[in-house]
Formats: C-alpha cells, structure tokens, sequence
C-alpha cells in the first residue's frame, strides 16, 4: 500500500528526540531521505516579515499547502541594523521560528546571505556595513570578518536545531545571485562549518554563471523562473522573455530573472551531474512602482508543471507566503533607488505580499488550492517520478504567444511515465489544439482534443494502470484519486478494459476498484476540512472621505532610469479617508479597501502600518494586527496622474484621479 513518502520520512522521525535521524543524501537525480527517492516541495517565507504570534498558524497552512520544506533568508540588516547590536527578539526571533518548523517536521534551507537581495534596503546588508569601506561580497577581510560575526550569531539561533541533533535546518545557501569567482562563495562555507554549522548539502543560486567554478559537490545550484517580473525596466505588458517559463525545456535555468542587475544573460549547458531543483520559482510576485504586475492562478500553476515535466525534483516557490516588512530602527527596511546600494527599484515601504499562494496575512489566494494538486502528487508518486528522465517531442524554444501546436513532454524509466501537457501562456490566449497524438512508453493515447488553457499530468503504466486521460492527485490507504481534466473525455485504460467517458462521482465513490475520480474543485480541496473550502459572506465597512487631494506631485526618475515611488512628505498632500471599524471578532477577519489610485497608505493611531501601490487589486490588512483601542483608521491616496511613466495592468483603472469604490471585511483565512 502506498503512501506520502515523503511525509513519512520528515514526519518527526529526525525530530524527535531520541529518534534515529534519517540520512539524507543526493545524486543527479533528487535528494535521497533514508535510501527512498523524494521530491520536496519547497516554500519560501520570511519569518522577520511575520508577527511571531502567527507563525504556528502559517507553518501549519504551508504544510496543509503541501509544501514538505521551508526556504528563508536571514536578513543582516533586520538583526544588526546598528553595528554590535544584535535584535534577535519577537519576530526577528530566528530559534523560536526554528521550533515552529520542528514542531510541524518541516525541514528548513537557511538562505543565510551576507547578501540576499529579497526586495530589502541594501540587499540586507546593514548601512554601517556599506559605510565601512570594505568591498561588498568579496574575499576582503575586512567583509569576511563581519560575515564571520554574523554567521556566529546566526550560529547561536541554529544550534542543536540542525539536522544531525534531530533538528529541522537541512541546508543552509550561501549569498544570492552571485555571478563572481567561486572562491568566495567557498569562503563563506568555511567560515560557516569552522563555526560548527555540519548539514546534510549546500545550494547556491544556478545564476549568473560563475566567473570561476564552486569545486563539484560543495554547492547545489538551484535555479528559478518567473511568469513577469517587476525588476524589469520596460512598462510595457509581456516584456522581456517570461514567456520561456512556460515552454517544456531542458534548459534549466532563466535569463529573465534580475535582469535589471545582471544584464543579459546567455543561455549555457546545465551542469548535469547535478539534480534539478528549484528555489525560486514564482508563486506570485511583487509590484514595484514603476511596473504594476498582476499575476494570475495560472501563472503558478502553469510553471510548476512545466518545471516538473522538464525534469525538476523539488518544486521551490518563491515567494510561498507574503509578509510585511519590520519597522527598522533608523530607516524603512525596503528597497529602493535612494539607497546606498541594491538601488534597483521602488519597492513599497511596508507591504511584501507578493500576491502568493497565501498572502501577506496568511490568506489563501486561488493558486493554494490548485498547486496542493500537484504537490500532493509529488507526494504519493515522488519516489517513481524522480528518476525519470525528461523527453521533449515538442520544440523547446517556442516564441511569445506561437500557438501552432501543443507544448508537451514526458519522463520516463522502464516503461513507466508521465506525459506533462501546458496549453497555456501567460496573457496569449492559446487556443484549443484538435486531434493531438500523445505517446510515451509505446503507448498511445487515444486523440484528444486539449482546450485552451489546459495544463495536467497523464499516467502511463503506473500502479496498474495502463494509461489515463485523468491526472493521478493522491494515493492514500489504498485508494486512488484523480481529476478529470476539463473538456477532456476521462478514459482509464486498466486490467485489460478500456473506461471510457467516466464521470466523476467524488472521494466517496469509486469508478471502478479503489480508483475515485474528482472534479477539479474536489481535486484541489482534497483532504481539507470544509471550513477552509466555503466562501464567508463579506460585511460592508463604513468610510468617508475627510481631505481631498491637493496638487499632484510631480514623479521623477531615479538612478536607475525608471520612476521613483512619493516619499513620506508627498502624503500630507494625499486625499483623506477615515475607516470605521466595525464589531466584529478581529482575530478572523481581513479589511478588503477596494480603491483607485497611485499608491495608498494605511495609518493606526498616526503610525504607518501598511501600503499600496495600485494594480487593480484591494489594498488588504489583518484586524487582528490592530491595537485592541484603535476604532478608527487612516487612509491617503495619492492620484493617478496622466501619463504616469508607470506599467499598469489590463485590471487597473487608469483614469486620474483617486477614489475609495468599498471597505469590506472577510473571514476566509
């Protein structure tokens, strides 16, 4: 009888004490957990970006996610912003957060910089740092020296909580996106295991290229891709090349990501000896002021299956769950074109939601429910999937919005596979592809017409199967669940019979055997309770308008060529609103301000507690993070002007001005 492997193994066997801790091993294929093959599910979260109060709460909806692995950096700047002043108290708490992964068997990659980049003031290094003259992510000893004392403290935070002492810290990544000479990247890891940090492996970011090799073996590159990307410089839609995320491609990496720092990027020869995994692949993304994405369930969906079909073993998003930035002590924490160094873009000041899987408040957006799909496959079928190899029948380098045929591929070993199908492209409109021939493993399925828009997995002589029509979702106490794919007729080929137009009757009732077939709804609520699943009515929540908006400022550009965000002075000028609070139980509930404009500030008892630049989306906020004696909030708003030198998308209302459309609260969580 098959089960979650994967659960299984991380399910407190190495975190218990006195448990045998399980090994954990690698070859080119995946990560190897007790001799058993497993594709993790790796989502990123920011514990300084997150009250500790919630952080239990959003572990446990990570997991429920399906996510099996936690990423997350450790800012520098968020824990010695003052030289020799160490802040490691509430949410900047990295050990009791560490606890928390314990507590729910989720083993933790510790991105531990010095430099992480992740949208934060100087890429995380402290001002003091920049200050001090020693250069920046190099073998200066001056540098090293400070990153020694940093990876000591950090040291303090990790110990008896790494893997070896039954502990959840797995691997630890050094710097980000460094494209210099190895031998730094290798002096970071000796400063690291001189100090006592002794993990299962290491990763590096698989971009750049290095301009000299990490020597085999010391670091694994994990690669990423994203659906669009808010660093870039054009304000059009669909710039640059995203659209290769959703191409089946043996090339693992992408030349899309931070192109605003690292310039033009070739396309090179992956280092195969290596496993495929993912650390940053885009579960949403930000809005910066100059480019306003808005991103799509799809978007996430589509990828991470491409991912898959091209040969990944571990799925890593980021970012997983949103957050909010810390308030700093001498300065806001947030990137922008004013600071000293990392000064690529406008960043908003507070909010970090990165519209994701769930937000900045722990909300589950679409995309959480439609990715458990794929992860609880990765769960059930990891161990078969792993050491298959990657076959592409289609072309791999198909242009932006070229729709003359599917994309598909499959993977394959020893008669079995998977046959991977994406009809989709971010904002192209595919259209529906007739009397398409799909083959792996000589077997052949029938025709199938695929509709615009699809995007599923086929199995092919998998636990007794001989082929489907319907994607496999999960195999517990013995029972099989698939989803029938929309549009597409559900034929399961099995013990020498052909069913043909099988319907789905739900996880109560087979089809035929122990084989249950679900709707694409039942599929993605499989094994959540009911109350994560219904939708709670919203409650209108009264507003007025105290202030209008005096004369628009006029935007600037900065260093880096694009348009600069409005400082703290240009909000005295901002319209007015008051927001009524209504009695309601705060622990439950989110405020949803539904508005038009340029960008919105969110003030409690005069102190900024969050912000917004406009994308059509509602400016979102937690209750539950009031003081209990606030009944009353802020809000300013900046107008849109005419002609902003500003990407905004089709979901956005351009007209200049500024407007509050409602306040609303919800309870869904």
């Amino acid at each position: 009888m098959r089960k979650s492997l994967i659960t299984a193994i991380f399910a407190g066997l190495a975190l218990m004490a006195g448990a045998q801790v399980p090994t954990v091993e690698w070859d080119k294929h995946s990560l190897i957990i007790d001799g058993r093959r497993v594709c993790p599910v790796m989502g990123e979260v920011h514990y300084s970006r997150i009250p500790a109060q919630e952080w239990k709460t959003e572990v446990k909806k990570m997991k429920e996610g399906g996510v099996t692995m936690i990423a997350c950096y450790v800012f520098w700047n968020h824990i010695e912003e003052i030289e020799n002043q160490f802040d490691w108290s509430g949410q900047r708490n990295l050990r009791h957060f560490l606890e928390v992964c314990k507590q729910e068997s989720l083993p933790v990659v510790l991105r531990v910089g010095p430099f992480c980049h992740g949208e934060v003031r100087c890429g995380g290094i402290p001002d003091w740092v920049v200050a001090s003259g020693c250069k920046l992510r190099s073998e200066d000893p001056l540098f090293l020296k400070y990153v020694e004392r940093l990876y000591r403290q950090i040291f303090t935070q990790v110990q008896g909580l790494q893997w070896k002492d039954g502990g959840p810290v797995i691997a630890a990544q050094f710097d980000n996106e460094y494209g210099g000479h190895g031998s730094y990247l290798m002096a970071l890891k000796q400063i690291a295991v001189n100090i006592g940090f002794d993990l299962p492996f290491y990763t590096r970011t698989g971009w750049p290229e290095l301009k000299s090799p990490v020597p085999f073996g010391e670091m694994i590159p994990l690669y990423g891709d994203y659906a669009d990307g808010f660093w870039d410089r054009s304000t059009k839609e669909t710039a640059g090349n995203y659209y290769k995320a959703f191409n089946f491609r043996q090339f693992r990496g992408s030349t899309a990501i931070a192109t605003e720092q690292l310039g033009r990027q070739e396309e090179k020869n992956n280092k195969d000896a290596y496993p495929y995994f993912t650390c940053e692949l885009g579960g949403g993304m930000m809005t910066s002021y100059h480019r306003r994405i808005y991103t799509y369930p799809e978007d996430a969906y589509s990828m991470a299956l491409v991912k898959l079909g091209s040969g990944s073993n571990l799925l890593g998003y980021y970012m997983y769950h949103g957050g909010t930035n810390p308030d700093g002590k001498l300065t806001y924490l947030n990137e922008t074109q004013k600071t000293p160094v990392t000064n690529y873009n406008d960043l908003p000041v507070k909010t970090y939601d990165f519209q994701a899987p769930l937000n900045e408040f722990g909300q589950r957006n679409p995309h959480y429910f439609t990715l458990r799909k794929l992860h609880l496959f990765m769960q059930d079928w990891g161990d078969v999937l792993a050491p298959m190899e990657a076959v592409f029948p289609c072309e791999q380098d198909i242009k932006k919005g070229d729709d003359r045929s599917l994309r598909w591929s499959y993977r394959a070993k020893d008669g079995k596979g998977f046959i991977f199908v994406n009809n989709y492209e971010r904002l192209q409109n595919l259209s529906a592809k007739r009397g398409v021939k799909l083959e792996a493993c000589g077997v052949k399925l029938p025709k199938l017409n695929i509709p615009a828009g699809t995007m599923c997995i086929f199995p092919v002589n998998i636990d007794g199967i001989r082929y489907a029509t319907a994607q496999l979702i999960a195999h517990r106490d013995g029972k099989i669940y698939m989803e029938q794919i929309k549009g597409i007729p559900t034929t399961i080929a099995i013990d020498g019979r052909v069913l043909k137009n099988l319907k789905p009757k739900g996880a109560e009732k087979p089809v035929y055997k122990n084989i249950y077939l679900l709707t694409s709804e039942q599929a993605a609520g499989l094994f959540l309770s009911e109350e994560v699943k219904t939708k709670k009515e919203d409650t209108a929540v009264a507003f007025s308008k105290v202030k209008e908006a005096g004369v628009p400022r006029k935007i600037t550009i900065g260093v880096n060529k694009v348009a600069e965000e409005p400082v703290d002075a240009d909000f005295e000028n901002a319209a007015v609103y008051t927001i009524s609070l209504p009695d309601v139980n705060r622990t439950e509930h989110i405020l949803n301000i539904h508005y038009q404009g340029d960008v919105a500030r969110l003030y409690a008892d005069g102190k900024l507690i969050d912000d917004n630049f406009y994308n059509g989306r509602p400016f979102q906020y937690a209750l539950w993070r009031l003081p209990k004696d606030c009944h009353q909030l802020e809000l300013r708003i900046l107008p849109l002007q005419k002609d902003m030198p500003v990407y905004f998308p089709r979901e956005a209302d351009v007209t200049p001005g500024e407007r509050v459309i409602s306040v609303t609260v919800d309870g869904n969580l």
